[in-house]
């Protein structure tokens, strides 16, 4: 019996059997067919997978603004550039930023004008070693909030004399900008108070515990961070005027600051004008992006601003307007430079 299963003959239960096996065959013949198809696609997708770049993108905390604009522009590149996956990071801010662009490990980090200068100079808190650096865009105006609440005694820069005050976390400019305000207002950032180095988000839930008296900040407006303090229930919210610095700070440290404000209405219940000290922000990237990508980028984030501006207002400046050399200390990338050049602008 076992034989006739193996014979191509004329009965029904031959033929039957003999169907059977063919049906068996083509079955099979076609699952080998499928999964080698199955398996090419995969091949195919891992290929795909392959060449798909990754783009870190370096920020700052999630209270500032670096870090809400940087998750819009991950989105916004990861959206229009085909085989890109851009991701924000969460960072200590400028210094972190451009250390990890140092390192290889981020493609892109903003960055305030300032730290991005003595980065390429290899000063400050770059002694190690200079970072070479090229910028894509000159972004928004980075505003030096000097913050406090009422019952702090503090009315002017030099009430921070004897006080506890933040100047900005380890790894931000915030304490580059700070420690420079102090010193053109006469003030030893060591000697004439207790300082604290601390976030936005931190500096505002140690004023609220009235743990520091005031601090420092840098970043674009409005900041969620003091908007939260400012909407705290028991808590009036101070800014101290500080454009008279400003002169001082460029005698010594070149052209980077101008004298500005944060107006009236900013923040929940403040209604007069803050004069202050500010810098550009910018966005860089090493010296290894080719001149194409650097091109896409900036095109793309000029061109599609209303998603960014959705997201934060401030996106307003990445406009060509501001492409102007002289607000970074940083050259232009040739990518970018095309760009401006076919646009007309940026010279």
């Amino acid at each position: 019996m076992a034989g006739q299963n193996t014979r191509v003959g004329t009965t029904g239960a031959d033929f039957m059997t003999t169907r059977e096996n063919l049906m068996l065959i083509n079955f099979k013949t076609t699952a080998v067919a499928f999964a080698i198809a199955l398996a090419g696609g995969l091949m195919a997708s891992g290929t795909a997978d392959a060449q798909q770049k990754t783009m870190a993108i370096g920020t700052g905390g999630t209270g500032g603004v670096y870090y809400p604009l940087g998750g819009a522009i991950a989105n916004v590149l990861s959206k229009n550039l085909p085989n890109v996956q851009a991701t924000a990071e969460v960072t200590g801010g400028s210094v972190d930023n451009l250390k990890l662009i140092a390192s290889g490990q981020s493609e892109l980090g903003f960055t305030m004008a300032d730290a991005a200068q003595d980065a390429v100079k290899g000063e400050g808190k770059f002694t190690s070693g200079k970072v070479p650096l090229q910028t894509l865009l000159v972004v928004y105006p980075n505003r030096m909030h000097v913050v406090t609440v009422e019952g702090t005694g503090i009315e002017k820069l030099s009430d921070l004399k004897g006080k506890r005050v933040s100047t900005g976390s380890p790894g931000g400019a915030t304490e580059v900008m700070a420690f420079r305000v102090i010193e053109a207002a006469g003030l030893d950032k060591d000697k004439d108070m207790t300082r604290e180095r601390l976030g936005v988000a931190e500096s505002v839930n140690a004023i609220k515990d009235r743990k520091i008296d005031a601090f420092f900040w840098v970043g674009g407006l409005p900041t969620a961070a003091v908007t939260d303090l400012a909407a705290t229930p028991g808590m009036k919210l101070k800014l101290i005027d500080h454009s008279e610095v400003v002169d001082k700070m460029n005698a010594k440290y070149g052209n980077l600051y101008s004298a500005g404000k944060i107006p009236s209405g900013t923040y929940p219940g403040y209604d007069k004008d803050n004069t202050i000290a500010e810098v550009w922000n910018i966005i860089v990237t090493g010296n290894k992006m080719s001149d194409d990508d650097a091109y896409t980028i900036v095109k793309t984030l000029v061109e599609k601003k209303a998603d960014l501006v959705a997201v934060h207002k401030e996106a307003n400046s990445f406009s060509l307007d501001n492409q102007v050399q002289d607000r970074s200390p940083v050259p232009f990338h040739p990518g970018a430079l095309k760009y401006f050049k076919e646009k007309g602008v940026g010279k």
